[in-house]
């Protein structure tokens, strides 16, 4: 089994940063790619961030230039720095792994999300 965990959401005002963690635990023997989609009450879920195995990255237009994304393959961490930030962001924020299991299992994997709230 493989469980992704996200942290550091919370309130923030519009211009304003936050930085949020994403740590994958359990069976893992590699991770290739990783990222964050988000998903505003109301509205379908939308990617946001993505980042290969090698560390290219790729973002949607709606946050490029903004946000970025950055890993940590000792820990098996990701990251997502979020900076000027609208109320159009508010949303909770998940991270996705695809991970080799150490039992030779492909397989993509989602954290359960952490909040953010965009508001003057």
């Amino acid at each position: 089994q493989v469980q992704l965990v996200e942290s550091g959401g919370g309130w923030v005002q519009p211009g304003g940063s936050l930085r949020l963690s994403c740590a994958a635990s359990g069976s893992i023997f590699s991770i290739d790619a990783m990222g964050w989609y988000r998903q505003a009450p109301g509205k379908q879920r939308e990617w946001v961030a993505h980042i290969s195995s090698d560390g290219i990255t790729k973002f949607p237009d709606s946050v490029k230039g903004r946000f970025t994304i950055s890993r940590d393959n000792a820990k098996n961490m990701v990251y997502l720095q979020m900076n000027s930030l609208k109320p159009e962001d508010t949303a909770v924020y998940h991270c996705y792994a695809a991970v080799s299991s150490r039992a030779g299992i492909l397989g993509d994997y989602w954290g359960k999300g952490t909040l953010v709230t965009v508001s003057s």
